[in-house]
């Protein structure tokens, strides 16, 4: 019996996405992303742009390279996503069309920006789901949204709680400028949003709600791309101290510092083997290790450390032990 079988009832579990979510928009940048991805392994996903990527009144245009890029030899992983444009834009049905029917059954998701609430997300899934039908498509496109206004934020939960919903993203340059200049720019600094409270207060809010409906939280950019310092400071943060189980990069240099801040340390992914290893001899029933007593609730938090490990291992970097892989992730779906 697996681990997700074990531990979890149905539905319980967050889909283990990768930790790292990497946008871009200009055609030269996401052909590089799409082989640095071919490279390093699927820890990260590749998101194509569709809204600020797309020049204006070239958006068909911009989403017929999108399915290009989807649909071509790079895309070795199936971990590449499209933004579409607000649901109340005038390209977001032609997009949304053009997309799905050239790229539906290949895409790892679709993003919706700037949902003013409920509402908002049903409409944009309420035509997704039409254009999933038009298309034929076998299986549902996995949907993210952006937390990024006013109307998000207050209705999170609900967002969160969406069926079709698989993750939710942080907007924090919008999220700030929606507040009129109330909220200063150093707030959307490396350092500085992690100081604001309102900024913390919604982060906090997304990445509760995300956990209530084991859905996936995920933290936004570091806009100084070159201040690696800064972005491993705010990756660990979000990650450690935010509950963040997946980050925006915007930069192929910040690719494997997020990765890395949120991978789990040697001790702690030591710690979790040795503790599912005896606990899978037992067949899962209580265990004690080194005089401490666990049972399944440790055994879901160990669980997610080893899967974490699992989705930062990437090509030259740091790898589970082999005994780890063989016994929990080799030829296992979960």
């Amino acid at each position: 019996m697996t681990p997700a079988e074990a531990l979890f009832e149905e539905g319980e579990a967050a889909r283990a996405l990768p930790v790292c979510d990497h946008y871009c928009g200009v055609e030269a940048r996401m052909r590089k992303s799409l082989a640095l991805q071919a490279e390093l392994g699927p820890v990260f996903d590749v998101t194509l742009d569709g809204e600020d990527g797309a020049p204006v009144g070239g958006e068909l245009e911009h989403a017929a390279l999108m399915t290009e890029l989807v649909n071509g030899p790079d895309n070795r992983h199936g971990r590449v996503g499209i933004r579409l444009q607000p649901v109340e834009h005038p390209a977001f049905e032609p997009v949304l069309s053009r997309v799905v029917n050239a790229s539906g059954a290949r895409l790892a998701y679709l993003m919706i920006p700037k949902p003013r609430g409920l509402a908002d997300l049903q409409r944009a899934v309420a035509a997704i789901e039409a254009a999933e039908r038009s298309a034929g498509l076998e299986h549902p496109i996995p949907l993210h949204a952006l937390v990024e206004t006013h109307g998000a934020l207050r209705e999170v939960q609900a967002l969160a709680a969406h069926p079709r919903i698989e993750s939710l993203s942080f907007g924090l340059m919008d999220f700030v400028s929606a507040h009129r200049g109330a909220i200063p720019a150093s707030a959307m600094s490396a350092n500085g949003q992690f100081e604001h409270p309102l900024v913390q207060r919604a982060k906090l809010e997304i990445a509760a709600a995300c956990h209530a409906f084991a859905k996936t939280p995920s933290h936004c950019v570091v806009t100084e791309f070159k201040d690696k310092l800064a972005l491993e400071a705010a990756a660990t943060k979000a990650s450690r101290q935010l509950g963040y189980t997946r980050m925006w990069s915007i930069h192929p240099d910040q690719i494997r510092v997020i990765v890395d801040a949120f991978a789990p340390t040697v001790a702690e992914v030591d710690q979790a083997a040795a503790i599912l290893m005896a606990a899978m001899a037992a067949d899962w029933a209580p265990i004690r290790h080194h005089d401490t007593l666990h049972d399944r609730a440790s055994y879901r938090y160990f669980w997610h450390v080893l899967q974490r490990a699992h989705q930062t291992a990437y090509a030259g970097g740091p790898q589970l032990p082999i005994e780890v892989r063989q016994a929990f992730f080799d030829a296992r779906p979960d």
